[in-house]
């Protein structure tokens, strides 16, 4: 998910209590029709696609604990606007399987991103928009910072997300550490355990927890579900978390990546940011703003959670078309 700094203190702000909103959000049902599959990189990728294939492309990437599904009523309102959009699993959910069963379970920051790029490189795909939340944000910021020349314009809930190791060993407040637990809980055994019997009820709470006003049923929350009972799913989960805190190591094909990312690199792509009530205090951009070098805006929500394209679907839809359109 985002840094620990934004989510504790988007728990702080929205208070494990908070009402939910009296509207229901139901499950969807997708367009997109069957999921295909391509061979990219060290994976089998599962994906959806909607739109004409001549179109100019978005990518959305997802997040943890959800799935391609976050994207069920954005990607045919971008397909109807003639864009080509491309929903793929990430590594360790869904279809999305990989190659070699010796190839290391490893969720660090830029073996995501490089899994976009060899996604694009096996659909012959030269440029596009990328856009996301959460891990999918994250994933977004990292190919536009890393590989520029493959991104059109770039879309990212939280704004500005590339972990940073050594930050990331700061403590903070007592009260911000406790919008932590899940982290601290997937550094152990019992973490492990924990979530791999109970990722069902586990990843319910982190949807209620991350968007205290998004009432979403049963039905939207199972089809998004099936997702985590991928083979590797909990391997890639406690590995990005532990990799997170330098309690795991990532693979050395990724060090060069590493490094650049370690030293925060500049987004000079076209960009918009989206802020929601889950940002809290970060919710103007501001600790951001200077991450970001070429055309930019800023956007709040106010009364959303965490899951943007999903609880808002409009208003990333617009953003993806704004940035997109002018790029």
């Amino acid at each position: 998910m985002i840094s620990r700094r934004q989510f504790s203190q988007a728990l702080a702000v929205a208070g494990l209590a908070a009402p939910l909103v009296t509207a229901t959000a139901h499950a969807s049902q997708p367009s997109w029709g069957p999921i295909k599959q391509v061979r990219a990189g060290l994976l089998d990728i599962g994906y959806a696609e909607m739109g004409p294939a001549d179109g100019p492309v978005t990518i959305l990437l997802h997040g943890w604990p959800y799935d391609i599904h976050s994207y069920v009523d954005v990607a045919p309102a971008l397909a109807a606007r003639g864009h080509r959009v491309l929903i793929p699993y990430l590594r360790g959910y869904g279809p999305t399987r990989f190659l070699h069963a010796r190839t290391t379970r490893n969720g660090q920051q830029s073996a995501l991103g490089a899994d976009v790029i060899a996604f694009m490189d096996a659909l012959k795909i030269r440029k596009a928009t990328v856009a996301g939340f959460d891990w999918g944000a994250r994933t977004a910021c990292i190919v536009a910072a890393l590989w520029p020349d493959r991104v059109k314009a770039l879309v990212s809930v939280s704004g500005y997300l590339v972990v940073n190791l050594q930050q990331n060993q700061e403590p903070l407040s007592p009260q911000a550490e406790l919008g932590w637990w899940y982290q601290y809980y997937f550094a152990t055994e019992r973490g492990v355990k924990g979530y791999e019997q109970n990722s069902y009820e586990f990843n319910k709470l982190i949807w209620k927890i991350a968007s205290p006003q998004w009432n979403f049923d049963e039905a939207t929350y199972a089809q998004s579900a099936t997702a985590w009972k991928n083979p590797d799913h909990v391997a890639i989960v406690i590995h990005n978390y532990r990799w997170r805190l330098q309690l795991a190591q990532g693979e050395h094909r990724y060090d060069g990546f590493e490094r650049k990312l370690q030293a925060r690199p500049v987004i000079s792509v076209p960009t918009i940011t989206i802020a929601s009530d889950f940002d809290g205090p970060n919710k103007d951009g501001m600790a951001y703003r200077k991450q970001f070098s070429g055309r930019y805006e800023h956007r709040i929500l106010d009364g959303i959670g965490h899951n943007v394209p999903q609880e808002a679907p409009e208003a990333f839809t617009k953003a993806v078309l704004d940035i997109s359109s002018g790029a």
